[in-house]
């Protein structure tokens, strides 16, 4: 193992800070939600426009983080989410197997697909214990704001997705930006304008991310993608077992 190969990268460490913030995000909705339930209430109805409440602020961070997920951002944003850009694509020296390219595309997006058909049962659920009383507005919201703390959760320690997908990593991850929509969907059952605007939004990033795969595939495979690639990874965003398994990678392409 060379010198230095454990030292957390500076994408790591930084998405660790992000990890923290939304922590004390999701900490600070619980106290809301505790201590000040009404101001829940502007995510009901129409009144988004009432007042102005910290609950705005989170919808504010979310509104930007999605909007940082339409643009080639290159401050310390995972290639895994960015790989859609082509201005981020590296194309292997080789001739692209695209009979293989292909296969990969359609095996990856049956996997994904799994995780849809999960993703929207448990919507249902939740929105039926919405409409039932069992789940009020504001746990609603906990509820996603509890997703958004446990989707870097996913990125950096472990993800329950990749046993369905069998990716070996974030950077190659087919649906690395479902995150948001899968944040919001459960919420879609508040029929409010903070809930469907979020929604919507979300809805347009995976929209995106879907006609791309399908229109430039090359750039989600890691044999036609050169920065997909272990040995060229800089995010280094990898838990324990996936270096190991990066390292194992490594030696392969050698």
């Amino acid at each position: 193992m060379q010198q230095g190969s454990e030292r957390m990268s500076k994408t790591r460490g930084i998405y660790f800070l992000r990890l923290i913030g939304r922590i004390i995000v999701f900490i600070v909705a619980i106290l809301i939600y505790i201590f000040d339930k009404e101001k829940f209430n502007i995510v009901e109805g129409l009144n988004f426009f009432n007042k102005f409440t910290p609950v705005h602020i989170l919808w504010i961070i979310w509104m930007w983080d999605m909007i940082l997920q339409l643009i080639p951002v290159k401050a310390y944003i995972s290639i895994g989410s960015q790989k859609v850009f082509e201005s981020l694509f590296r194309p292997i020296k080789e001739k692209i197997n695209y009979k293989n390219l292909k296969q990969y595309i359609k095996d990856t997006t049956a996997s994904a697909y799994k995780v849809m058909v999960i993703w929207i049962a448990l919507t249902i659920v939740l929105s039926i214990l919405h409409i039932n009383g069992v789940i009020d507005t504001g746990m609603m919201i906990l509820i996603a704001t509890f997703f958004y703390v446990c989707d870097l959760i996913c990125v950096l320690i472990w993800c329950p997705f990749r046993l369905i997908m069998g990716n070996k990593c974030c950077t190659t991850c087919r649906i690395f930006n479902w995150d948001h929509l899968m944040m919001f969907l459960p919420i879609v059952a508040l029929n409010s304008i903070y809930s469907w605007s979020l929604v919507i939004f979300s809805f347009v990033i995976w929209l995106v991310w879907e006609i791309c795969v399908f229109t430039y595939p090359e750039r989600f495979w890691e044999n036609s993608n050169m920065a997909l690639k272990c040995s060229e990874c800089t995010d280094k965003l990898c838990t324990q077992y996936c270096r190991r398994l990066r390292k194992n990678n490594i030696r392969l392409e050698r």
